[in-house]
């Protein structure tokens, strides 16, 4: 496995239930661990990069309900 971190900036605002679904979105594939930034406007994405690329972390995000781009 090998662990890649990417920054992706939120497009929308911090609500509750985008709060709750982003503490969620660590059981996505691949996905290892997400972190909220102190400023609450974008994330820091710990992936399995031989499982996943970037586009299909964005992708596996969006399809959670969180919208982003990369940062």
């Amino acid at each position: 496995m090998t662990r890649v971190q990417i920054r992706f900036r939120l497009r929308q605002p911090l609500s509750d239930r985008l709060f709750q679904t982003i503490a969620s979105a660590h059981t996505l594939y691949g996905i290892q661990r997400v972190q909220l930034s102190p400023a609450m406007d974008s994330l820091m994405v710990e992936y399995d990069a031989t499982r996943l690329r970037p586009a299909e972390v964005e992708a596996a995000l969006s399809g959670a309900g969180i919208a982003t781009e990369q940062a």
